[in-house]
């Protein structure tokens, strides 16, 4: 079975000028930790709500005016979606990946997995 078997379509992304506190708006109306930052079709980055809690809000800084760019993690780690189930479950352990951003062969973003959508497998 391949990811894109079983991965999430709907990914929710940001703008890396969005600011910290719109994004932490979008997580609580979404119920989602991780999302996906991108540049037109260009993913730059991922930004989490541990990445706000270390990075602004114990900075003390104020989440209107800090934009997702400042917080966000640049090294991202992803899959392909045509790789198969099992390697990527393999992946996301080795790595302690609760969620995965998920590209084709463009490189352009076209879902996430999570380990529950690997588990219903």
């Amino acid at each position: 079975m391949r990811i894109k078997d079983v991965m999430s379509r709907d990914v929710v992304v940001l703008h890396p000028d969005t600011s910290v506190g719109e994004e932490a708006t979008q997580m609580k109306r979404l119920g989602e930790g991780p999302l996906p930052v991108c540049e037109g079709e260009r993913l730059i980055g991922m930004v989490t709500d541990r990445d706000i809690a270390t990075q602004d809000a114990a900075a003390g800084q104020d989440p209107q005016s800090t934009r997702v760019q400042d917080v966000m993690t640049p090294e991202i780690s992803f899959c392909f979606e045509e790789q198969d189930v099992r390697e990527v479950a393999h992946l996301m352990q080795q790595k302690n990946i609760h969620r995965l951003l998920v590209l084709n062969r463009a490189s352009r973003l076209v879902g996430m997995v999570s380990q529950d959508d690997l588990v219903a497998q």
